[in-house]
């Protein structure tokens, strides 16, 4: 099973139980970033531009753990950055799990061997692997040699320990559906979990900005790609396991008109609770009980601001597919057991003719984030003058 029983039935009693004490907004996930550094410098990422000064930065322990007992989602996703470079990381991990959360370790596996052995397999504990497809794929993606190989070898390690292992997958608009259905094959024949996968999302500040997915090009991308695995499970290939719902891969299909849930998976990194969401840095606030009440929540989504256009990706889409699901958990159960449309007509499209403008506030988050950092060093470096005085 893609998903184990145990975790949906968590999240399922968790989602009733926010309905029942009405309660109109509430998180799933948590993504939480305790640092920005990678060992990767990738085209399409927007998380490592910049200055050394932030790059430096680390939530410690006691900060992750104070940001999911404030939040309360039951799954916490830790991405990056590369999180196995905080040399706490087990520690954080530990702690998340001894609060009986999911949690989702994502990285891009050039640590993960070396590392592995300060993690323990739980039923509460998932390696999360950064693989945007085969070989040259994704060392073109990641814009280094040899990474690829080195993830498989320790996805195979990670496995026959007796970890859950998955990948979570970014497809830009040169993934090739053919390619890609090669790939996922190719998973599920060595025995990973599960699959993650999403539209790559436009970072204003990443690199590369030609190969960003239109909705249009997602959704027939999406569409050529399940149909080959369909094609493929009726040869008797091992059908793709996904760690999505059925209704969100309806919706990367083309078949659903969703809108944006962005406090589904709000985000605290090493800036604070980012608003709105983990795609979108354009403020940023002390604590989730701010972020969630003092949000404009509705500015922000597709057909609302013309940053979110074009976004399809999971963390804002899959708990609206969840919400979809609690309440038509038959069209649920269709979906899963028939997998995505992929022929005739699309569900109609979100009207982009009233969204604002966007808005690029980026420099002037990161000059108040190195105003602060500089401070708070001027600041310990007099308590150190006096402490060097009175000795």
């Amino acid at each position: 099973m893609s998903v184990p029983l145990r975790q949906q039935l968590d999240v399922g009693l968790y989602m009733l139980k926010q309905k029942f004490g009405g309660v109109k907004r509430y998180p799933l996930v948590l993504m939480l970033e305790p640092l920005f550094r990678c060992n990767l410098a990738c085209a399409g990422c927007g998380k490592i531009d910049y200055p050394d000064e932030i790059l430096n930065q680390r939530l410690s322990v006691a900060e992750c753990l104070e940001a999911v007992d404030e939040c309360g989602a039951p799954i916490v996703s830790i991405p990056g950055g590369e999180p196995l470079l905080h040399r706490e990381m087990d520690q954080i991990v530990k702690g998340i799990i001894a609060r009986k959360k999911y949690v989702y370790l994502c990285t891009n596996a050039l640590l993960m061997e070396k590392k592995m052995h300060q993690y323990t397999p739980s039923p509460y504990f998932t390696w999360s692997v950064h693989l945007d497809g085969g070989k040259d794929d994704h060392d073109r993606s990641v814009c280094q040699g040899g990474v690829y190989e080195k993830a498989e070898a320790a996805i195979k390690k990670a496995i026959a320990a007796g970890f859950r292992v998955n990948i979570n997958a970014t497809l830009f608009n040169n993934a090739a559906p053919l390619r890609m259905a090669d790939f996922f094959d190719h998973m599920m024949e060595i025995g990973l979990n599960a699959i993650t996968v999403s539209p790559g999302y436009a970072y204003e500040r990443a690199p590369d900005q030609e190969h960003f997915l239109t909705r249009a090009a997602t959704k027939t991308m999406f569409r050529d790609i399940f149909r080959l695995g369909k094609e493929r499970a009726k040869q008797g290939k091992p059908k793709w396991r996904f760690s999505q719902s059925s209704l969100y891969k309806n919706f990367l299909a083309g078949n659903e008109t969703y809108e944006c849930t962005p406090w589904g998976n709000p985000t605290r990194n090493i800036f604070g609770w980012q608003r709105p969401c983990y795609l979108l840095g354009e403020g940023f606030v002390k604590t989730f009980k701010e972020l969630m009440e003092t949000t404009a929540w509705e500015r922000y989504g597709t057909g609302k601001y013309e940053k979110c256009a074009d976004c399809m990706v999971h963390c804002g889409y899959e708990p609206t597919a969840a919400e979809d699901a609690l309440r038509h958990p038959l069209k649920a159960l269709v979906a899963a057991l028939r997998g995505p449309k992929t022929e005739g007509a699309m569900a109609r499209e979100v009207d982009l003719t009233q969204q604002r403008p966007a808005e690029y506030v980026f420099s002037r988050h990161v000059q108040d984030a190195l105003s602060k950092i500089h401070a708070e060093n001027i600041h310990e470096a007099a308590g150190r003058e006096v402490i060097e005085a009175a000795e």
